[in-house]
């Protein structure tokens, strides 16, 4: 597995690596911080091949995009209820790799000791075109399970 450790949190993963650590590890979890119609009309990841389910907890809601203040004390109270505590790995998707990146800072600072960022997220960067398909990386690009809701 290889990965960055940038300050402030664990590090950076690949889809792959994340994939690899969320079906090695039976603690591991998948926290989705996408906001609610981007699991809607772009997809989801789907874990149930692994015997998982991954943690939707949006970091900012549409429109606004704000980052929500309580988005810590929610996911802390969401991973609790599944039996996780503070080592448990929670690796953090977003629709490219910048939301999950600030929302994997905000719960290593409440004291989570071992948040990834997922680098390409489920989306992946933009295109030629300056248009995010889905095609060049992310979850869906790299074949990793996914659904339409």
């Amino acid at each position: 597995m290889s990965f960055q450790r940038p300050a402030g949190y664990a590090g950076e993963l690949s889809v792959a690596d994340a994939y690899a650590l969320l079906k090695d590890d039976k603690k591991a979890v998948l926290v989705d911080v996408r906001t609610q119609a981007e699991w809607a009309w772009v997809g989801i990841p789907d874990l149930s091949g692994i015997g998982k389910k991954p943690i939707f907890v949006e970091w900012a809601s549409y429109p606004g995009m704000k980052p929500a203040a309580d988005f810590a004390q929610r996911l802390i109270e969401e991973l609790t209820a599944r039996g996780a505590d503070m080592e448990t790995p929670a690796l953090f998707m977003c629709r490219s790799g910048v939301r999950s990146l600030a929302a994997a800072r905000a719960l290593a600072a409440a004291g989570w000791r071992l948040c990834y960022n997922i680098s390409e997220g489920f989306e992946g960067g933009l295109d030629a075109a300056t248009h995010r398909r889905g095609a060049l990386g992310g979850w869906r690009a790299r074949g990793m399970p996914w659904t339409q809701t």
